[in-house]
């Protein structure tokens, strides 16, 4: 039983939070309610593959569901602006892909600024794209692949997870630089053009060396090569574009973590380092790592930091390839 001294005491402390402002009040309960983590894109692509197992230990973690919410389209534009458009209280958290920083210069209408709009937690991982093509294609060799595309511009196509997607753009970069055509064929993200893929509605895919590993397991898919100028740690077999047929060509993809701007400080924090936790869990790290994803972890300035060099880089490429909003 509580003293009459102790009594007097925790009233007291009760009064004073209850005259706290409302939002350092939600400071220092954060989190006391379920989060919504947005993926902007549809079910069964590299984001989600990566979310699941971090949204895992983040809900046991923190006592909260963190549950994953499906907002595609729009080329994670419609994703983007509900994050945008959220209160700022840590309570809608987003994952957003490189084509966040393509659609800057891609998408010159977008109803939100890029950078000023969002509250960077962490760039959670990067993983390279993997050139693949069906296990049924006569193609065994990027230099195959290439021969082809200069015999015949235009007539092979391939898929992509959507307009200024890095499936999308890294193509297009790489038409530029190679001086080669192929055509695209965007999809509604990686799920569905990997079903095209292995219906042989097109001819390739440069995809997230997670969503197509297991296609690549399986033996439907042939992987030609990958984007980043080293080698996967899960397919050393295959070689780099950058060691076949175009070096120094160097594409990854990144998964950063959003919040609404104006969220306050201690709860950006607070994520970045619950997020930081749940990345390199034991239950979790090693499963990510055995699909493809290497670990970043970053503060929220790197990931800041990133993010424009990110516009700027793909801007050039979106400038120089004629890319368009299809």
């Amino acid at each position: 039983m509580l003293t009459r001294r102790e009594l007097i005491k925790a009233a007291g402390a009760g009064a004073v939070a209850a005259h706290l402002p409302p939002a350092v009040q939600a400071q220092q309960a954060y989190p006391n309610k379920a989060i919504r983590f947005v993926m902007p894109y549809p079910p069964g692509g590299s984001s989600e593959i990566l979310a699941r197992p971090i949204a895992a230990e983040l809900t046991k973690n923190l006592g909260q569901s963190v549950f994953i919410d499906f907002k595609p389209g729009g080329g994670t534009t419609i994703g983007a602006d509900l994050i945008a458009k959220s209160a700022p209280d840590g309570y809608n958290i987003i994952m957003l892909l490189t084509a966040h920083a393509v659609n800057a210069s891609l998408m010159p209408k977008l109803p939100y600024d890029t950078v000023k709009d969002f509250a960077s937690i962490t760039l959670a991982a990067v993983q390279p794209l993997v050139v693949v093509v069906n296990a049924q294609s006569p193609y065994k060799t990027m230099a195959d692949l290439v021969a082809a595309m200069r015999a015949s511009p235009g007539k092979l196509n391939y898929a992509s997870a959507g307009p200024g997607n890095t499936s999308h753009l890294a193509v297009e970069y790489f038409k530029t630089v190679m001086g080669v055509d192929v055509t695209h064929v965007p999809y509604k993200g990686s799920g569905p053009a990997i079903v095209g893929l292995l219906g042989r509605e097109v001819d390739l895919i440069f995809d997230s060396l997670s969503s197509s590993l297991p296609q690549i397991q399986g033996g439907k898919f042939r992987a030609l090569a990958v984007s980043t100028l080293k080698r996967s740690k899960v397919l050393t077999e295959v070689p780099t574009i950058h060691e076949t047929v175009l070096p120094n060509f160097d594409v990854s993809v990144w998964y950063g973590i959003f919040a609404a701007a104006g969220t306050p400080a201690p709860i950006v924090q607070k994520l970045n380092a619950e997020f930081l936790k749940a990345m390199n869990a034991p239950e979790a790290k090693p499963r990510l790592e055995a699909a493809g994803y290497d670990i970043v972890g970053s503060t929220p300035a790197e990931l800041d930091a990133h993010v424009r060099r990110e516009i700027a880089r793909w801007a050039k490429v979106v400038k120089d390839s004629g890319a368009k909003a299809e």
